[in-house]
């Protein structure tokens, strides 16, 4: 859809000071970030946690990440300053293909330059600096939420105290590739998708639903789909995982927009950390910060062994798995054995560090 999609209730949206030079050398002259915060930002700076959403998720952590908000969880807004960001090119308030070039009546759509998984997390970074955190003691996500953490922590080091990625892998695989471009391809095939351009009552929306409909098949597992659908039938005629892919392609097209859809899955293919900074390896060995790398052990796009592969070369890493049946989308779902990680995993890492909060963070 082009129409202004709606806001998350309780979202903010910050107009960054100046323009935003993109890794292609674009500028972007103006330069939207939505967010949402929960709990205080203490008055020393350093009780910031920094969640990273994936790649249709939004600022609204608490909706799709609840149970790991509350007292004694991974996330604790009473002593936590807890911060999630909309990435730059999304449709949910931070500046991307829905919005408007300055002075013009048209949305960028297909002309918004190329961003990758560093531009948004430079975005993130001046968010944070206007709000004047000084320390992130955790930075936290799944997938395209991984990646942006793994991005913080080598952009950032001095601020990015500790680093959580989930389901993801250091550099984006071929096999991830692929299934990105063919989602984009059933896009692009869209009779209304045209130049890119399209009206905001008739978005090209067989050919988003049908990129959601590929993705969910990648987001699950094998197991997942014959526990929940087997071979039922719905009314005798359609079976019913065939209705479930329908609904789900509906709902993102009600929600979603088909220029962002490409942005952010070419944002993601773009994703390497050791993309202009050397070997795979000896960059990896520069992420100091404590770090938990956790596999779910049913995920089919991000399996297991590229995890194990990244927490190889880390330093200084602790590793999970996350017994599921759900896929990649555990994270997302299986989120009470998810809270048990990382909140074990905050509470070692403050032990070692030393760190507490002060009382003014209560």
């Amino acid at each position: 859809m082009t129409a202004a999609i709606a806001l998350p209730e309780a979202t903010r949206v910050l107009r960054l000071p100046g323009s935003l030079e993109l890794e292609s050398g674009a500028v972007l002259a103006e330069v939207n970030v939505a967010y949402q915060s929960w709990g205080t930002l203490n008055a020393q700076g350093d009780n910031a946690v920094v969640i990273c959403h994936a790649l249709t998720g939004s600022a609204a952590a608490d909706q799709w990440w609840g149970d790991l908000f509350g007292r004694g969880s991974a996330f604790d807004p009473e002593r936590d300053f807890v911060l999630c960001a909309n990435v730059l090119g999304s449709c949910y308030g931070s500046t991307g293909p829905l919005a408007l070039p300055p002075g013009e009546t048209r949305p960028f759509g297909p002309t918004f330059p190329a961003v990758t998984v560093r531009d948004m997390v430079r975005a993130q970074m001046r968010l944070l600096d206007h709000l004047r955190v000084r320390r992130v003691a955790m930075v936290i996500g799944g997938s395209l939420g991984g990646m942006q953490a793994l991005e913080w922590a080598l952009l950032d080091p001095e601020r990015v105290a500790s680093v959580v990625a989930i389901s993801v892998s250091g550099r984006h695989s071929a096999w991830c590739i692929a299934i990105s471009e063919a989602q984009r391809q059933a896009i692009y095939n869209d009779p209304l998708f045209l130049d890119g351009h399209y009206a905001p009552d008739r978005p090209p929306a067989q050919g988003l639903a049908t990129a959601r409909m590929m993705a969910m098949v990648s987001y699950r597992s094998r197991t997942a789909f014959e526990q929940r659908f087997g071979r039922a039938l719905r009314d005798g005629e359609r079976f019913e995982v065939e209705s479930y892919l329908h609904h789900q392609g509906k709902k993102l097209v009600e929600r979603f927009d088909a220029n962002t859809y490409i942005t952010l899955t070419r944002a993601m293919d773009s994703h390497d950390l050791a993309r202009g900074r050397g070997e795979y390896e000896e960059v990896l060995g520069r992420l100091t910060q404590p770090t938990l790398v956790v596999a779910c052990d049913s995920d089919v796009l991000y399996p297991p062994e590229e995890q194990e592969e990244l927490a190889a070369f880390l330093p200084n890493v602790r590793f999970a798995r996350l017994a599921s049946s759900n896929g990649h989308d555990a994270f997302l779902i299986d989120t009470a054995p998810l809270d048990e990680m990382v909140a074990r995993f905050r509470r070692r890492v403050e032990a070692e560090q030393n760190f507490s909060y002060s009382e003014t963070n209560r």
